[in-house]
């Protein structure tokens, strides 16, 4: 066949929505998928599929991709311009000379007591108030409050424009966003940041040639397909009829083989295996004594916010805890028990500590295996799906993968701990620039967190890692030094797999799947 006979044929089977889409290119060079609904009668979702078609057939091409990152007020955020946040109430609260003890403060301002507790810590790390005589809270004189009213600026810029690309932010408000649009405290989110592609596209040399053919042709409605009720009312002798192209390759069949993200999953396991870890499991559903109370969480505390669990329903709570854990860990949390600490002075509540919750962090594994007995010296690791309430975006979702991890030896230490943790870094998720900053975690001490450089998002949060406390491993039977770790395995397979949005894990674009690669 020819190539004008190949271009007739081609002509002939185009879709309505492929010629307007060839007329909206023929006459430039480039042109935006935006400025294609200009003066058609195409929505998007049509567009995108004409430009799919014409892409498969050659005719156009994609010449130019870009993603840009749109910040919006999430329901939290929109809440917070009407009223102003936590911080800036309680700041406006003591500047006018208010007396408020923090048990006052929720009641006071009409807040959530997480809320409440979230924004006292925030202030009192920023050493912006301070707890005077009798318990009232106080300013502290001469305090730096930019931050606060950093916040409550850029709140009223995204509320006053509705978006704002977040390349428009100033170097601080992008370090400000960068803590408020992920989960904070048991609220869903001040800023929502979604990801917005845009695509340009070209003519090809074929798409050249058919457009000299349909050019000015005004699109008509035709048939694709004959149906019995066509053959039946005679309705078909004035339909025209779309004409076949037999000469257009046929659809690419994909043959079947693992998702990428589960091939990534069956290789950290090999690679765990390979390096003489045991692989330790535990349910998904846990009491909250396994959960936060066996690692050293009080059952008040606000650190209890960053793993913001889904409560079950029915049964609301376990069997009674076995002993002698349960009197060792709730010693421990009262004055310290036989741990040499000093605990977190208050009633243990067995009730509470008996609630059930899905598994919200990998940590219950181990303190699960420190129970039970593990080997000293010994290596153990778990692949544990977790569960907390946050935000859905680019890097956050409301469930994940954990690669957790414990070593227990008379010679571990925290230099131990970093070296597993760079080799975790460069064999499983496959980064090349790695580092490490100090952190605070209820359970561990020292505490680090590690971040690995991604390619297009930067510098992203791996996880965090440090020494048990004895408040941990004393009562659970443990007296040699233990090291711990929890890694986000879908953020690892993020750098591992080249995507750059967490959804793409679990997307249903098979198109996308299959040109995922996989890890070897």
């Amino acid at each position: 066949m020819t190539l004008s006979e190949d271009v007739d044929s081609l002509v002939e089977s185009l879709h309505p929505l492929e010629v307007t889409v060839i007329n909206q290119l023929s006459s430039q060079r480039e042109t935006a998928d935006t400025a294609l609904l200009e003066g058609s009668d195409l929505d998007a979702a049509r567009r995108d599929m004409a430009c799919g078609w014409l892409t498969e057939k050659q005719v156009i091409e994609c010449v130019r991709e870009t993603v840009r990152s749109v910040v919006r007020l999430a329901e939290t955020g929109e809440s917070y311009a009407l009223k102003g946040t936590p911080e800036a109430r309680i700041v406006a609260l003591l500047k006018r000379g208010d007396e408020v003890s923090l048990g006052e403060l929720a009641t006071t301002l009409e807040l959530e007591q997480a809320e409440v507790g979230t924004a006292v810590g925030a202030l009192r790390k920023s050493a912006v108030i301070t707890t005077g005589s009798g318990g009232l809270l106080e300013l502290v004189p001469g305090a730096d409050l930019s931050a606060v009213e950093g916040v409550t600026g850029l709140i009223a810029t995204v509320h006053e424009a509705g978006s704002i690309d977040q390349d428009d932010l100033t170097d601080d408000q992008q370090k400000l966003l960068s803590g408020l649009y992920r989960k904070r405290g048991k609220s869903k989110g001040v800023f929502r940041v979604d990801e917005h592609r845009s695509r340009s596209y070209q003519l090809t040399r074929l798409g050249d040639a058919v457009a000299g053919r349909v050019r000015d042709r005004v699109p008509t409605e035709e048939i694709g397909q004959l149906t019995p009720e066509m053959l039946a009312d005679g309705s078909w002798k004035e339909k025209s009829f779309r004409r076949y192209n037999i000469s257009l390759r046929p659809p690419r069949v994909g043959v079947g083989r693992k998702h990428p993200y589960r091939a990534y999953l069956d290789r950290v396991k090999a690679k765990m295996v390979a390096m003489g870890f045991s692989q330790m499991k535990s349910p998904l559903v846990q009491n909250e004594f396994w959960n936060n109370d066996a690692l050293f969480m009080p059952q008040f505390h606000p650190a209890r916010d960053i793993h913001d669990a889904y409560f079950v329903a029915e049964p609301r709570h376990s069997a009674p805890i076995p002993e002698p854990f349960y009197s060792n860990v709730a010693a421990a949390h009262a004055d310290g028990g036989n741990t040499g600490s000093i605990g977190w002075n208050y009633n243990f509540r067995e009730m509470q500590a008996r609630r059930l919750v899905l598994r919200s962090q990998g940590t219950a594994d181990s303190a699960h295996k420190l129970a039970d007995g593990a080997d000293v010296p010994g290596k153990y690791f778990s692949i544990a799906r977790c569960f907390r309430y946050d935000q859905v975006d680019a890097t956050h979702a409301p469930d994940f993968f954990q690669v957790e991890g414990i070593v227990l030896g008379d010679d571990i230490n925290f230099r131990t701990l970093l070296g597993l943790l760079k080799m975790f870094a460069k064999e499983l998720a496959r980064a090349t620039e790695v580092k490490f900053l100090p952190a605070y975690f209820p359970f561990t001490e020292p505490s680090v967190e590690m971040h690995v450089k991604h390619p297009t998002l930067g510098w992203m949060e791996l996880g965090g890692a440090g020494l048990l406390r004895p408040e941990v491993t004393q009562p659970l039977g443990v007296d040699v030094p233990v090291i711990a770790w929890g890694l986000g395995l879908d953020r690892m397979a993020m750098v591992a797999l080249g995507i750059h949005d967490i959804r793409d894990l679990f997307s249903s674009d098979l198109g996308m799947i299959r040109s995922m690669r996989i890890p070897q």
